[in-house]
């Protein structure tokens, strides 16, 4: 309700005093006159033109002031083109954006603001870029934003207005790599915004990535302790503790990151995050049996559809400095045979077809079953590997151009719920053919974006083969040298991975302990504990 009071204010004055004080206008006192309320009785202004009933763009304006957004748009519309209100022509098309952007037309709205923006210097500049920096954070559309954030002051900006301003000029900041300006521009969301969460997150993140980890974990805890009476789920509140433990495993400090990992709830989405990352973690701090026992979680059948190629690479290595030569062949296997089909398909739907529009329509239907399948899609086929399109799902440049996408489509049906009237007007045609254009130029990007993963992906795959190569090399090395240690009749000691403890240690300690029988159970995930021995001489 206070937004939308605050729009019509900006409207209201734009009508009654900017608005109307168009240079070289014959007209202006006439519309001043034709706007101001009269009182019974007061005397007319000497040199005052009498209001003229009949001009289409005082009746425009008033009916832009009454609230009626879609007579005076249909109106607006016509009279941007008129020869006859060509001096005019810049502040009726900022007009005409305000009543789009009243109409929650967002996309439309904005390229009415960008031909005021275009035509330079003007009394209706500033606002338009006002306005168009607003359009663009309701679309989310980092095109528009890129092309305002680089022609707007921040202080030219209201109040109320700023944190976002703030918060999406360091996100195109941070896009360039400007990380030290990208911390600059997230440490200025007020606290109070709502923004404030998202942008202290940035800021650590922005930090990390400009190798100041002090200060990007004053970030982090800042965030976490921003948090505290938002409950041990809430999503910032995670994020910040992911946050914090990377620092501390960049810094390598082991034992601090594994602290902090184990802090995340594990009903969390970023709970799986934490196996992987925690497992790398353990193993440089040399605690094998605590990797493999996260390894037997992250490889159960629950998470069979995540793209986590690299952990079982990881898992075998840890194989190899305890000499379970055995384990680490079938680790190797399993990788083989789960990822070299993935590799194949991939290369089949990139050399398929380059039509990035395929590549899209393909991830819209993998998100759209998932959704009524409840995330149950083992017996589909789609073009796309689907824990390779479960991986593209969270990347954040398609997220950003799904999310524009969808709210284009939001739009469209607020126009097609628009009376018919409208929708057959100048503007309406107008409106739709924008948003149709809009739509189709957002999907072939978004449908570059899946292309351009897919070939990241298809490298990465590549570069994990060939590293698998010389793990296997050093296996059969591995066996080697043991066999040959078993011919010479020295018997190998069978000593614990870590240092030792026993399985009564865990029955002592409050464990209940039942030997895996190759089940596995939701409530049991997490709790696995390792207990075998190393084979090393």
């Amino acid at each position: 309700m206070i937004r939308r009071k605050l729009r019509m204010t900006t409207l209201l004055s734009v009508l009654l005093i900017g608005g109307l004080a168009a240079p070289n206008s014959s007209g202006a006192e006439e519309l001043l006159v034709a706007q101001a309320p009269s009182r019974p009785g007061a005397p007319a202004r000497a040199g005052a033109a009498a209001p003229d009933g009949n001009n289409p763009l005082v009746q425009a304006l008033q009916m832009a002031r009454s609230g009626n957004y879609v007579e005076a748009s249909m109106s607006l519309f016509q009279l941007s083109y008129s020869p006859r209100f060509r001096n005019r022509r810049t502040q009726i098309r900022y007009i005409l954006g305000l009543t789009l952007f009243e109409m929650n037309l967002n996309q439309v709205a904005a390229f009415q603001f960008i031909s005021v923006v275009r035509q330079g210097e003007s009394q209706y500049l500033r606002q338009a870029l006002e306005k168009l920096s607003l359009a663009a954070d309701n679309l989310g559309d980092d095109t528009l934003l890129n092309y305002a954030l680089g022609r707007v002051r921040v202080d030219d900006f209201p109040r109320i207005h700023r944190d976002m301003l703030n918060y999406r000029i360091g996100e195109f900041q941070l896009r360039n790599n400007q990380f030290p300006e990208a911390a600059r521009s997230f440490s200025r969301v007020q606290r109070a915004s709502g923004l404030f969460p998202k942008a202290k997150y940035m800021e650590g993140l922005a930090l990390t990535q400009a190798n100041q980890l002090p200060r990007a974990l004053r970030a982090f805890e800042d965030l976490f302790d921003s948090r505290r009476a938002f409950g041990p789920t809430d999503s910032a509140r995670v994020s910040a503790l992911m946050g914090m433990a990377r620092v501390y495993y960049q810094q390598r400090n082991w034992d601090r990151a594994l602290d902090v990992y184990r802090q995340v709830p594990r009903d969390t989405e970023a709970w799986h995050d934490t196996l992987f990352e925690s497992s790398w973690a353990m193993l440089r701090s040399g605690r094998f049996r605590s990797a493999l026992s996260n390894f037997h979680s992250l490889h159960s059948s629950y998470y069979e559809d995540f793209f986590i190629p690299e952990s079982l690479l990881l898992r075998s290595i840890v194989y190899l400095y305890i000499c379970k030569y055995d384990e680490m062949e079938k680790v190797l296997n399993l990788f083989n045979q789960i990822y070299r089909p993935v590799y194949r398909q991939i290369d089949q739907a990139l050399n398929s077809t380059n039509d990035p529009v395929v590549y899209f329509n393909e991830m819209v239907r993998m998100i759209r079953d998932q959704k009524l399948n409840d995330g149950s899609t083992e017996e589909t086929r789609y073009l796309i590997p689907f824990l390779v399109g479960r991986r593209i799902m969270k990347e954040g440049d398609f997220q950003t151009s799904y999310n524009y996408i969808s709210r284009l489509l939001e739009e469209t049906r607020r126009v097609v719920e628009m009376p018919a009237e409208w929708r057959q007007s100048a503007v309406g045609q107008y409106a739709q053919r924008v948003l149709q254009t809009r739509i189709a130029r957002a999907r072939e990007r978004a449908g570059r974006q899946i292309r351009a993963h897919l070939e990241s992906i298809r490298l990465e795959l590549f570069d994990l083969f060939e590293q698998e190569g010389f793990i296997r090399f050093e296996m059969i090395n591995g066996k080697k040298q043991a066999l040959q240690k078993r011919i010479a009749g020295r018997d190998l000691p069978q000593t614990q991975v870590d240092e030792g403890t026993r399985r009564d240690y865990y029955i002592q300690n409050g464990f209940e302990y039942w030997p895996f029988r190759g089940e596995y159970w939701l409530d049991e995930i997490g709790n696995y504990h390792y207990v075998g021995t190393q084979s090393c001489d």
